[in-house]
């Protein structure tokens, strides 16, 4: 099977045990398969009120990203990459839920993107990549989630304060 395949499996699986656990707690939400840049579902309570939701799953150890995303990173000659600040999230309130595939007992945690943001400025030192000075990769691992492990209160709060 090939990876691009089994990716797309992965993150198909992820939203759609998401959508699975909101209905289990009253939320009706949908997935968007890959079409919407921001996010990947959007849920809604008996109102209407609607918020939007990034899925992102892994069925390995880490979540991998660049860290451009995040924060504003200077590229010196000697290779030293210097963190300059945080860069300015278009939308740092929205609900992230990270999914852990386990075959004996999947894993959710839920939190803002503006917390991964906070995750990253804390923990991305500047630093001298060895083999590609130029590289922006980054991961996050799910023990440096912990404190947000089925956090679902913060989507089912989120939405009852729109009411």
């Amino acid at each position: 099977m090939s990876s691009g395949y089994k990716t797309q499996i992965t993150r198909q699986i992820g939203e759609h045990l998401v959508v699975a656990e909101l209905g289990k707690r009253g939320i009706i939400a949908t997935p968007f398969a890959g079409n919407v840049p921001d996010y990947d579902i959007l849920a809604s309570d008996t109102f209407g009120h609607s918020l939007p939701i990034q899925v992102k799953t892994i069925n390995g150890q880490s979540w991998q990203f660049n860290i451009e995303l995040f924060l504003d990173i200077d590229f010196r000659k000697n290779g030293l990459q210097i963190v300059k600040g945080k860069k300015r999230l278009n939308n740092p309130n929205l609900i992230c839920v990270f999914v852990l595939l386990n075959n004996d007992c999947d894993k959710y945690f839920i939190f803002q993107l503006k917390n991964l943001q906070d995750y990253f400025a804390r923990n991305y030192k500047n630093r001298k990549r060895p083999k590609n000075p130029k590289s922006t990769h980054c991961v996050i691992f799910p023990n440096d989630l912990i404190k947000f492990e089925n956090k679902w209160e913060l989507i089912t709060d989120k939405l009852k304060a729109v009411e």
